[in-house]
């Protein structure tokens, strides 16, 4: 199914709502548009597999647009409105992008970006800004009538990386008519029951992979998505209670907001209707989850996957009180653990991550690291290091890049902040590699306090004291140093590598 078949059996009903604004939009008024922009696209000449770049914060338009672009049978690529020009300048030029689009809300970044983008067809949401047309008069005067030419398009979105500049992560075009159902729509009836029924929250931004891809699948199966502009913890919590959220997706930093929030103001809001959280996108700490479960009841849902989509695991709260720390089985994909060699090894043993089985991808302009995360046998890995156990579930360590080697014993940082992460006066905590004389490499705690009066000697000794109790002594960050804000995008996605390369002297930019 797709949206446009809720256009002609439910007009009225709500598509997406804003939830500052409070602007809903219908699934007649996301048809019309979205086949207003499909024209706009073609007379621009526009055709299959051609790519549009957007940069743009959670604004009303933003499905609007990838809808339009989704019925051109076009790749879009959809940006980080966080970026600075030169990092938005590399990703529109590498994707080859022939049309950019932003939102005129975005303030000085969209005036640095014309002269740098000086070849590529340019447009605005919302009021005037110079250099750049308007994309709702332009669209205006297009019709409200499917294009001629309708097929599917798709995403070329980029991935973070843990070394270099990303690269944007592409399938081939399938071909298939709109109604055509998808891996993840079948994914989402048959793991999630969403469906016509759904009012899902959606908190965090839509220029990444599972937010833009949920909640257009949503819309597909014919729901409702609530939209935040930007995360609030108890803004959450009232958007369930207001518009009756029955579904929803988070990721961790967003559960431990909610549960540093006070407790009267925790159970303030009526959240019965909640029948589904799905979480993914970063690790979750076991005792994080289990405060949730105990505060939401067993309806978490976790999943393992990437932007890449060469395959996805998945584990039911009921599961993972059995499997604590596990991210389920798999359910779309064959599931392998490799060693070094790129051999399969047996249950039990921590090795690469691979699926098999699964839809291709490449990366674009990159046929090297498309290569480099295959083995012989074609199985793909995003470098995550795990085991199975006896009954084929996963359990992540971390990533291989961000593994630390000191005095030749090797320690994955994840343990270390899960543990972390923990304390009641930490919110957010990063573990890296800093160069040592004598070991190789020292083992380095940055953390966000709750509160920054908290942060200095006293609370660094507080902390080495809570990890001394707790993990082995190797394991104990030799150095914790404070931070108001850790570079961690609203997806969850944290960019250790900043942190990594500020101690190894290299320069790093967020890309």
């Amino acid at each position: 199914m797709h949206p446009f078949v809720h256009a002609a059996s439910t007009p009225a009903k709500a598509a997406f709502i804003m939830a500052q604004t409070g602007e809903s939009v219908s699934y007649a008024e996301l048809d019309a548009r979205s086949n207003q922009g499909a024209h706009l696209l073609r007379h621009l000449g526009l055709r299959t597999g051609d790519v549009i770049a957007m940069c743009m914060e959670n604004h009303a338009r933003y499905l609007e647009i990838a809808w339009a672009a989704q019925r051109a049978g076009l790749y879009l690529t959809c940006i980080s409105s966080k970026l600075t020009a030169p990092e938005v300048d590399y990703i529109v030029k590498d994707c080859d992008a022939k049309l950019f689009i932003t939102s005129s809300s975005l303030g000085p970044l969209i005036h640095e970006l014309p002269s740098l983008l000086s070849t590529v067809r340019r447009y605005a949401v919302g009021s005037a800004v110079e250099g750049y047309e308007s994309w709702e008069s332009a669209c205006e005067s297009q019709p409200t009538s499917p294009i001629a030419d309708e097929a599917s398009g798709a995403d070329m979105l980029y991935s973070s990386g843990t070394t270099g500049r990303p690269k944007g992560v592409k399938a081939a075009l399938t071909g298939d008519p709109l109604d055509a159902p998808t891996t993840l729509s079948k994914l989402a009836q048959g793991l999630y029951g969403i469906g016509s029924d759904t009012i899902y929250l959606s908190p965090a931004p839509l220029y990444h992979a599972a937010p833009l891809r949920w909640c257009m699948v949503v819309q597909r199966l014919g729901g409702t998505v609530v939209i935040m502009e930007k995360f609030d913890p108890e803004q959450a919590l009232a958007l369930i209670e207001k518009y009756r959220v029955n579904a929803s997706q988070w990721v961790p930093t967003h559960f431990v907001r909610m549960l540093r929030l006070a407790n009267n103001i925790r159970h303030r809001y009526d959240l019965s209707s909640l029948k589904l959280a799905i979480h993914a996108a970063a690790p979750c700490p076991i005792p994080v989850k289990e405060q949730m479960i105990q505060w939401w009841g067993p309806i978490l849902h976790e999943y393992y996957a990437g932007t890449e989509g060469n395959g996805m695991t998945a584990i039911t709260s009921a599961q993972w009180l059995e499997k604590k720390g596990s991210v389920g089985k798999a359910v779309y994909g064959e599931l392998h653990i490799c060693d070094d060699k790129g051999n399969e090894i047996g249950p039990n043993v921590d090795g690469t991550v691979y699926f098999g089985g699964a839809k291709e991808f490449f990366y674009h302009n990159a046929p090297e690291k498309t290569e480099q995360g295959k083995n012989a046998q074609g199985w793909t890995t995003l470098g995550d290091i795990g085991h199975v156990d006896d009954e084929g579930y996963l359990f992540l360590t971390d990533r291989q890049a961000f593994m630390i080697i000191s005095g030749g014993v090797n320690i994955y940082p994840q343990e270390i902040e899960n543990l972390l992460v923990t304390h009641p006066k930490v919110m957010d905590v990063a573990v890296v590699g800093a160069p040592d004389d004598v070991m190789g490499e020292q083992v380095v705690a940055v953390v966000q306090p709750v509160n920054w009066s908290d942060a200095g000697d006293a609370l660094a000794e507080e902390l080495h004291e809570f990890a001394r109790k707790r993990l082995s002594h190797v394991k104990v960050p030799r150095k914790i140093e404070f931070t108001q804000e850790l570079p961690r995008h609203a997806n969850g996605k944290l960019y250790k590598r900043l942190l990594r390369d500020a101690y190894w002297g290299k320069s790093s930019q967020i890309v």
